[in-house]
């Protein structure tokens, strides 16, 4: 093998990754207070008096203070004239307190107390009326506040947060795109180091195993996900359920990602180990030009839906499809990427949400031959004012997917 698939051991490609993070902080205090002031200024938008941040990358995004959903209820209550509440069990205050970026008081509760009369009671002290719910909130949280409200007498109306979290989160800052532009570029060394190791024999299972190594060699915590394929099951966007073995002329197909200071990476290579054939050469550029299609269709002011249109019209033209159909595109073109992997808005048809600046997608427009192989590439950009940004460079051919005869 050669252009970087194959050539190298584990250990010698490992030897050669170093950690790649010095330098890049978790965002400010500064940062998080101006979230909070756009959050204040889309509350009193929208006549919300109050927003429910459940535990998870909505209250760190506000706070920056991470936590974990669970059965517990821990939250932050945040009010249209800026004061913040957080809500936790008692024998957890001392724990999240040391968390805390954005400190606030912490109401607490019992383990045989009900947290839901917390959050009514918050509500009743500070006058809400109209309480926006954290969309990523588990249904038994909602309903408790629900009946909590209900028990107390108290007039509650309730509304999905999603014009704060969403009119929030959707344009990154400076700091953010910083961030998820150095955690691309850890994910890409280490595509390039996976496929540098490729060898006849070496499972799937192996390679992922090692790049959870090569993604803690970088300075992540290791892999955030990771999908990989070999031969026939690349037809399947999420792969199947039993390992593969590489052989010579299969597609290979490696999804990874890691975070660094929760800010996601997410990039997909598809690549032949040994010659391809001409099918695979033809698919794999057609997958190519459909993912330059809808870049090209990435305009400020324009739906996001006019780039899976213009990806998936351009698949339609070469025999794919149509639409959803096999051979072709069985899913949307993109998603928004942050904090969670998968966020708004995306690439799909029918999300009319007009592009801006700061606003970060993944760009797929798998092509799947379900019994043969698939294809995808996978490269996210973000909008500026001129237009749309890769943070990293599309792959460069089947068979140098990294450019390396270009160097």
């Amino acid at each position: 093998m050669n252009n970087g698939i194959g050539g190298s051991t584990t250990q010698e490609a490992l030897s050669r990754l170093s950690t790649m993070t010095a330098g890049f902080n978790a965002p400010s205090p500064q940062e998080y207070a101006q979230r909070i002031k756009r959050a204040i200024e889309l509350m009193k938008e929208h006549n919300i008096d109050a927003i429910y941040l459940n535990a998870g990358t909505n209250m760190t995004y506000f706070t920056g203070t991470p936590w974990y959903a669970s059965e517990r209820l821990v939250g932050a209550l945040l009010t249209n004239n800026g004061e913040l509440t957080y809500i936790a069990p008692w024998f957890e205050e001392s724990t999240l307190t040391e968390f805390m970026t954005i400190k606030a008081p912490v109401a607490t509760w019992h383990e045989h107390e009900s947290p839901y009369n917390v959050v009514v009671e918050l509500a009743k002290n500070n006058d809400i009326e109209q309480l926006a719910i954290d969309e990523s909130t588990a249904f038994f949280i909602v309903d408790g506040i629900k009946q909590a409200a209900h028990n107390h007498d108290y007039s509650l109306t309730f509304v999905n947060s999603k014009a704060v979290t969403a009119g929030c989160r959707m344009q990154k800052s400076d700091a953010e795109l910083r961030l998820m532009q150095r955690a691309k570029d850890m994910t890409m060394e280490v595509h390039k180091a996976a496929a540098s190791i490729l060898t006849p024999g070496i499972t799937t299972t192996q390679v992922s195993e090692f790049i959870n190594l090569a993604h803690q060699a970088v300075g992540a915590k290791g892999s955030s996900f990771c999908i990989v394929l070999f031969g026939e099951a690349t037809a399947y966007p999420h792969g199947v359920k039993e390992p593969q073995t590489l052989k010579s002329g299969d597609m290979v197909l490696i999804d990874t990602g890691c975070q660094l200071h929760g800010y996601n990476s997410d990039i997909t290579r598809s690549y032949v180990f040994g010659e391809a054939t001409e099918k695979q050469r033809m698919t794999w550029q057609h997958e190519k030009d459909a993912q330059l299609a809808g870049f090209n269709a990435a305009k400020i002011g324009v739906a996001c839906e006019e780039v899976d249109i213009a990806a998936r019209n351009y698949l339609t033209q070469q025999g794919y499809g149509p639409d959803y159909n096999v051979p072709g595109l069985p899913h949307r073109t993109g998603h928004g990427c942050g904090l969670d992997i998968h966020e708004w808005p995306y690439l799909v048809r029918g999300d009319k949400t007009l592009l801006a600046p700061g606003m970060c997608f993944s760009n797929e427009p798998m092509i799947c031959i379900y019994g043969e192989f698939g294809v995808r590439l996978e490269d996210h950009f973000y909008m500026t004012t001129s237009g749309p940004k890769w943070f990293t460079e599309p792959a460069f051919a089947i068979d140098d997917p990294f450019g390396s005869a270009k160097t």
